[in-house]
């Protein structure tokens, strides 16, 4: 389990995914990408380590991915294969906000 923060950045055990953390209002949380814990920017994979089929949905550059509750959000700085999980929760795609009209 890692000690979430606001500028954290984070890298995936089993795919190329590399994330920076945006918010997080909780810092002991497990994050995951592609089933497995991911790891600091500077340690290193194990070896032989897979992708579960089940969280393999990916991640695409320059998104952001939120949980549920909205409480912690991550941004994808590298793609992968991977796809973001917190504590089981799988993450989505946070929607832009609509911009007020002009007229």
């Amino acid at each position: 389990m890692a000690d979430l923060k606001a500028g954290t950045r984070m890298k995936s055990a089993v795919c190329a995914t590399e994330v920076m953390v945006i918010a997080a209002a909780r810092p002991d949380v497990a994050l995951t990408c592609g089933g497995a814990p991911m790891i600091g920017m500077a340690a290193e994979p194990a070896a032989g380590a897979a992708i579960d089929a089940e969280h393999a949905a990916g991640t695409l550059l320059g998104k952001r991915y939120v949980n549920e509750a909205g409480d912690l959000e991550v941004l994808c700085t590298k793609p992968g294969d991977g796809s973001l999980a917190v504590d089981g929760e799988p993450l989505v795609l946070k929607e832009a906000k609509a911009l007020p009209s002009s007229d």
